[in-house]
């Protein structure tokens, strides 16, 4: 063993950058839970020494102690607006909602289409992808049905909305939680830098979807009739519940928006509000829904790259950056930009950001923070935006694609790339043009 912790200590970045590649090779095929991979790839690198076993030593703080590399403000941010979203949504105010909105279409297709796009942005702004696509797909499918035509441009759509809508806020996708708590940005920092472009991109992507799907989306005007009726009335489910767990929600926003004066950190804040929610529920029940398997993964995936980080890996990428771009912010920026954009459309964009993050701390500390500013906005930018490129590149594409095959519609690869190249290509050049309006000139 003692053999072992010798040849492991003499190559540490090495094995470390082969234990993070094997991992994102097995993430990316898919043939075991990826879950299972980072929680082994975690073990693993605890038992070769890359990061430390022990709290103490000689009495000190081991600084490579492995759990110093698990951050805890993304685990409970993830845990607390999965428990505050799971009982929210147990009311029927997000499905009510959507039915209001679909009234005001009177049923013509393009106009649903443009609601659908617009609502599930919205929403994915403050709930998680997935979470939002599984709101709206049983909506989707019973319009679709009533007005007799393909769902799959609606679900494109949604799938590119909720993508985008994701990336406005802090607590949209779970890229942006690993970057606001890398990079100590606030719920407002990300309002103030991102949801204005996020919301131009929204635009011009649902006007290009509008234009490329208008053939399909025409329907009998009887049939269309029959949107203005739906019958909401028995929608909200619990109506005590609403009150509350949106006051609830509210209050957790509020608190998100407030940081910058109350001081307390997000994490924190919507841990309260998922508690006070657990105070009226079955607490069992609850955590049934919270996803375990996206919680363990970060968990493994943070011990994993902090082996990375421990042995100097993440380091020496930086350098490397800085090396291939001569030092200059606006190369350096427009490389994370659209590699991101790139990569998150093949792999993962959790992991991803996860190992490109440290890179950019480290980054900042050679570079300065104001250098390093509109970096961490890049890869944001493109780690989100880039999920819309293949069906694969995000949790949310590959829900509604099972779905939809399951109903009989089908989405292909081929079929999904058609548009996603195009989709993330107008999203990385409207961001390239903000990032270098913003930051750059």
């Amino acid at each position: 063993m003692e053999m072992l912790h010798s040849f492991v200590a003499a190559h540490n970045v090495m094995i470390s950058a082969i234990l993070l590649i094997f991992a994102y090779i097995f993430i990316a095929t898919e043939k075991i839970p990826k879950v299972t991979i980072a929680l082994l790839g975690g073990a693993i690198t605890i038992i070769l020494g890359l990061v430390s076993q022990s709290k103490m030593v000689d009495g000190n703080v081991n600084p490579l102690y492995f759990a110093n590399f698990v951050d805890f403000n993304v685990i409970f941010l993830l845990v607390s607006m999965m428990i505050i979203v799971s009982i929210t949504t147990r009311s029927g105010v997000f499905s009510w909602l959507a039915n209001e909105l679909l009234k005001l279409t009177k049923g013509h297709p393009v106009s649903v289409l443009v609601v659908l796009g617009l609502f599930t942005a919205v929403v994915s702004a403050f709930l998680d992808n997935v979470t939002t696509v599984i709101l709206i797909m049983p909506i989707t499918f019973s319009i679709a049905k009533k007005l007799d035509i393909n769902p799959i441009p609606f679900l494109l759509t949604e799938i590119v909305a909720s993508n985008i809508g994701g990336t406005a806020t802090l607590i949209g996708d779970p890229p942006n939680i690993i970057i606001g708590s890398a990079a100590g940005f606030t719920f407002m920092d990300f309002i103030k830098e991102l949801t204005g472009i996020v919301a131009v991109i929204l635009v011009c992507v649902i006007a290009m979807l509008a234009i490329c799907f208008r053939k399909s989306l025409k329907a009998d005007p009887e049939k269309m009739n029959e949107i203005t009726k739906i019958d909401n009335t028995h929608t909200i489910t619990d109506k005590k519940l609403m009150i509350r767990s949106l006051i609830v929600l509210s209050f957790v926003i509020l608190g998100f928006v407030l940081h910058d004066m109350i001081h307390i950190e997000t994490c924190i804040v919507a841990m309260l509000g998922a508690s006070i929610l657990l105070l009226f529920e079955k607490p069992t029940e609850i955590l049934r829904d919270v996803e375990w398997n996206t919680i363990f993964f970060f968990i493994g995936l943070f011990i994993i790259i902090g082996g990375l980080e421990a042995s100097g890996g993440i380091k020496l990428m930086a350098e490397w950056v800085l090396n291939v771009t001569k030092g200059s912010e606006s190369a350096t920026a427009m490389i994370i930009l659209w590699a991101s954009g790139i990569i998150s459309g093949v792999i993962d964009n959790i992991p991803y950001t996860a190992t490109m993050a440290p890179m950019i701390a480290e980054i900042q500390k050679v570079m300065g923070q104001s250098y390093a500013y509109p970096l961490w906005w890049c890869l944001s930018l493109g780690a989100c935006l880039g999920g819309n490129m293949t069906i694969i590149g995000a949790a949310a594409n590959v829900i509604v694609s099972e779905n939809a095959a399951k109903e009989g519609h089908p989405i292909s690869f081929m079929g999904f790339l058609k548009y996603g190249i195009p989709i993330v290509f107008i999203s990385l050049a409207i961001s390239t043009a903000y990032i270098y309006i913003r930051f750059l000139r």
